[in-house]
């Protein structure tokens, strides 16, 4: 048994006959006692001095010993407790255990049983005491060696930004090379890309994969660089082999961007599938609903209202609410029906994109 002379013990009971009781006990066996007739004065008592275990009976008037115990474990860590009942309830002395106290004695009081609990609790609670000492005695341990490896973590998360900056300015310089041969696209990559991170944000993307969207986006026809100008600068209609040409910009664009960065992979899944359509009708593959990537999905709806609402060499743009009209109704088939209904909701928000990047005065075929 521990040595008790050390230890402070808070007795709670409503009745003096167990106050009187328990307090001859313990103190024959040389604890130091304070009595309470309610958790009103045991709070007070906590309050005024640390104790090492409080004995807190279950049933009193006003607020109950489990209450007690709790307000105890919440506000006092280093109190034990035992919970005293007249009741051999086993719900109770579950739930007075679930809560962390160390033990649940039955009334009328068995002296040896009493004090048995006492000291297990008391030993239980210093080694708890000197496990968390312990452990953050090791933490704080762990912490002065790992001071050369957050500086390195620093290092790398530096290189890591560096090499995404390089990354990101090396994809920018292929769409500005792309914007330079086309004359005329700058306006349609900065509308396109924000009207797929516009839906992105409808959906509830992150802001950070919104805007990796709105990046990857840009780079949607980067496969064109391989079309030659006779075809991509072309007045008029394509015939079948041109046709062919012109859609390998897809493949083009995939076999560009793939890599293993992130950025690289969602662009390369834009370049690949933003002229696939919902019905299977499009083009590389011809996939079906969503066996399309979903950012494929968006930046086809993207690209597509871009193109109608642009002036392209071959053709005049039609008004936005045409635009939408056609997508809506006689084009429905080719979009996913749950991100255009996204996208046209959001026409207030499509409108300043436009205001903000306007058309172009060239723009080639799409």
């Amino acid at each position: 048994m521990p040595e008790a002379k050390k230890f402070r013990l808070l007795i709670v009971d409503d009745t003096e006959e167990a106050l009187v009781f328990l307090r001859s006990l313990l103190e024959m066996n040389g604890y130091i006692c304070a009595p309470a007739a309610s958790a009103a004065e045991a709070r007070e008592l906590l309050q005024q001095q640390a104790f090492e275990l409080a004995l807190c009976d279950v049933n009193m008037p006003g607020e109950s010993g489990l209450s007690l115990v709790r307000h105890i474990l919440a506000k006092h860590p280093d109190t034990a407790t035992i919970m005293v009942s007249a009741m051999d309830d086993t719900g109770i002395a579950n739930v007075a255990l679930e809560q962390g106290t160390y033990g649940y004695v039955i009334k009328p009081f068995e002296p040896n049983e009493i004090l048995i609990n006492i000291a297990n609790a008391l030993r239980r609670r210093k080694l708890e005491q000197e496990n968390r000492a312990n452990r953050e005695k090791l933490e704080q341990a762990v912490l002065a060696r790992t001071s050369e490896l957050r500086e390195t973590i620093v290092r790398l998360e530096q290189t890591e930004r560096t090499l995404r900056q390089t990354q990101e300015d090396v994809i920018q310089r292929l769409v500005m090379a792309e914007e330079l041969r086309e004359k005329g696209a700058p306006g349609h990559i900065q509308r396109m890309s924000r009207y797929c991170a516009l839906i992105a944000a409808r959906l509830g993307w992150a802001n950070d994969r919104c805007e990796l969207t709105r990046l990857a986006s840009t780079m949607h026809d980067i496969g064109k660089i391989g079309t030659p100008d006779e075809i991509l600068f072309k007045p008029g209609g394509f015939t079948p082999d041109e046709s062919r040409l012109m859609q390998q910009h897809t493949e083009i664009g995939r076999r560009i961007l793939t890599g293993s960065a992130e950025l690289l992979m969602v662009a390369s899944t834009i370049a690949w599938t933003h002229h696939e359509q919902f019905d299977g009708s499009g083009y590389p593959r011809g996939l079906v609903g969503e066996a399309i990537p979903l950012e494929g999905r968006i930046a086809a709806i993207a690209d597509a209202f871009d193109s109608m609402t642009t002036k392209r060499v071959y053709k005049q743009a039609i008004p936005v609410e045409q635009a939408a009209d056609v997508m809506r109704l006689g084009r429905a088939r080719h979009f996913d029906p749950q991100l255009l209904k996204l996208f046209i909701d959001s026409m207030d928000k499509v409108l300043a994109i436009r205001r903000q990047y306007p058309d172009a005065e060239r723009t080639p075929a799409s």
